[in-house]
């Protein structure tokens, strides 16, 4: 039981952000669980399986709801079956930590009790506490094409960009250390509002979706590249 209210403790704020952030809707409380029908999370927010943080692909690991606070999981992580209150007691696929909670059964995890790296950071529970917090386009080499993602300045870690390939997704797939980093301003071109991070011969072009938004990713990396680690009296942080 112990195990079991450790593991909910740290992460309650994550679920909560994660439906909040894109839906707009609360997340359900820890005793709605399998009481109450949850508000399914999208596929298209997340790429990898919000338990293991497994990249989904179309054969070996494809993506599956848990029944009970519908995170978007692997088959490994929702083999799992509980009786859901709000479906007439009959059993249904969970996620195994939805079935540790609703069953009282803990499951030892392979993942369980190692250092949480730098990258493994949820999207929503950082971007529930950032600086800045949008979707940004990073264009490659020739400006020409690039990959849209979620970029992520938290509050706790100020002078580091986090790239998320989606919004819900569990884990960053890159970070970029913003400090002593130069950023450029590009001319708007073709309604394109791009914007650069250079430092030596390493070069970042972003494209932003709107002019303003532009402005404020270039305020705040430039505050990060200066080392400056506080938002500036009276300003709140973007998201």
């Amino acid at each position: 039981q112990d195990a079991i209210d450790r593991k909910e403790k740290r992460s309650k704020t994550f679920k909560m952000a994660v439906h909040e952030m894109e839906t707009g809707t609360p997340a359900l409380k820890t005793e709605e669980l399998g009481r109450r029908a949850p508000l399914w999370v999208r596929d298209n927010l997340v790429t990898m399986c919000m338990c293991c943080k497994e990249p989904f692909n179309a054969i070996m690991r494809r993506r599956h709801h848990c029944r009970a606070c519908g995170y978007v999981v692997c088959a490994r992580c929702s083999d799992y079956k509980a009786e859901l209150q709000y479906d007439g007691n009959r059993l249904n696929r969970v996620c195994q930590e939805c079935y540790s909670f609703l069953t009282g059964h803990v499951v030892l995890e392979d993942r369980e009790g190692k250092h949480k790296g730098i990258l493994e950071k949820g999207a929503a529970e950082v971007s529930g506490r950032s600086l800045l917090c949008s979707s940004l386009q990073l264009l490659d080499k020739n400006g020409k094409g690039g990959t849209r993602g979620w970029f992520v300045i938290p509050q706790d870690d100020p002078l580091v960009l986090y790239v998320y390939a989606a919004p819900q997704d569990v884990r960053a797939h890159t970070s970029i250390p913003l400090l002593g980093y130069q950023v450029r301003d590009l001319p708007q071109g073709d309604s394109r509002h791009l914007f650069q991070l250079a430092q030596s011969r390493q070069v970042y072009t972003f494209m932003a979706d709107t002019e303003e938004l532009k402005r404020r990713w270039m305020r705040a990396m430039a505050r990060s590249a200066a080392g400056v680690t506080r938002s500036e009296e009276g300003e709140d942080a973007d998201s």
